[in-house]
């Protein structure tokens, strides 16, 4: 993007453009260019481009002089306490290089005198996300699509058996009591947020909170493991062959605790043929074309990829949905407060109830 071509001043913007804003800019060219000189990434001006739909952390594609890149940052503030702490993010990626499937890192700036906000530059993956459809570079034979269900359990066994002793994280996380914790602040969330009565909601949390599992060994948990949040090339997957898993995106709540968390939620956004649509079942609709794998299948791929025991596992599924009915609940009282007219959040005045009935569907089968 040259300096005359900043076509979203409020989110893009030169030093002379950003001194007239009202709100700071998401990328201010000059500097980050100067940045991004002292560590030999690219030469010349920037072209960025924005991935993702920024609701969490931002993300944009750069490319410079021929040099792809990928800037992550977080949202404008104010920002809550600990929260969109990329400088954690990045020291996870960091330190699971060469461990886990993940971007490499290339730079940390830890100050706020280039963007306002501490920010980190990785390496651009040429690899491709699959969400609601499959991306022509990676569709494939019905008979070959069981190998993006392979490879993302596969991926999130070897992060599971990663020694935190010698990643260096042992300090990523409290993990004793990780679940009754996750049951707290999530029920606290409701209360603080809810719009309506929900009946469903309350039930699935006095459930939840008297059938706590015993956990095993604590692992990293990835803590938004989907299939979004990965990417896949269209390059060969051992013998199968087919697309294979190359990166894991979105480390922002990554922590320590139960490994089976990760697998619950995994699952519990798989869609498969004939389920009701739920947000989070809208997220991997590309799972319900023929050839992948089924959620049983995920399941025991994994008991049988990590030896651990999945009979529990009902349970954590069933925490993964009422989680997401919370937390989509919160984005509903946004916009029921007028702070967004995002017509996603608009539909969640119906697809919060319908996580809610799918969390206690899957409760009456514990």
């Amino acid at each position: 993007m040259s300096r005359g071509a900043v076509s979203q001043p409020d989110v893009v913007a030169t030093v002379a453009q950003a001194a007239e804003l009202s709100r700071p800019p998401l990328l201010v060219l000059e500097p980050l260019e100067r940045f991004l000189d002292a560590r030999g990434i690219g030469s010349g001006p920037i072209t960025p481009r924005p991935i993702g739909d920024g609701h969490s952390n931002v993300t944009y594609a750069l490319e410079r002089g021929g040099v792809r890149v990928v800037l992550r940052r977080p949202p404008r503030p104010p920002l809550p306490p600990s929260a969109h702490d990329v400088v954690r993010e990045a020291r996870i990626q960091i330190a699971l290089a060469g461990r886990v499937r993940v971007p490499r890192v290339l730079a940390v700036c830890e100050e706020t005198n280039v963007l306002g906000v501490p920010f980190y530059v990785m390496e651009h993956v040429d690899a491709h996300v699959v969400g609601p459809s499959l991306p022509p570079q990676v569709d494939i034979s019905s008979a070959q699509r069981a190998c993006f269900g392979r490879e993302l359990v596969d991926a999130l066994a070897e992060l599971h058996d990663v020694s935190l002793a010698a990643a260096g994280l042992e300090d990523i996380g409290r993990p004793d009591g990780y679940l009754a914790r996750q049951i707290r602040r999530f029920a606290a969330l409701w209360e603080q947020h809810r719009t309506r009565e929900l009946p469903e909601i309350d039930q699935l949390t006095s459930w939840l909170g008297a059938r706590v599992p015993s956990a095993g060994d604590a692992t990293i948990v990835h803590g938004d493991y989907r299939l979004g949040n990965v990417m896949f090339t269209s390059g060969s997957a051992g013998s199968k062959g087919g697309p294979r898993l190359a990166a894991i995106l979105d480390w922002e709540m990554a922590t320590l605790g139960d490994p089976l968390a990760d697998v619950g939620y995994l699952i519990a956004t798989w869609a498969e043929p004939g389920d009701e649509e739920t947000p989070m079942l809208a997220l991997s609709a590309a799972t319900r074309m023929p050839g992948f794998s089924t959620r049983a299948e995920l399941r025991e791929r994994y008991a049988q990829r990590t030896g651990r025991s999945v009979n529990a596992l009902g349970w954590y599924e069933t925490l993964a949905l009422w989680k997401a009915a919370i937390f989509l609940e919160c984005s509903y009282a946004r916009y029921q407060a007028g702070t967004t007219d995002d017509p996603y959040f608009a539909s969640l005045g119906t697809g919060v109830p319908a996580l809610a009935q799918s969390a206690l569907q899957r409760m009456s089968r514990c």
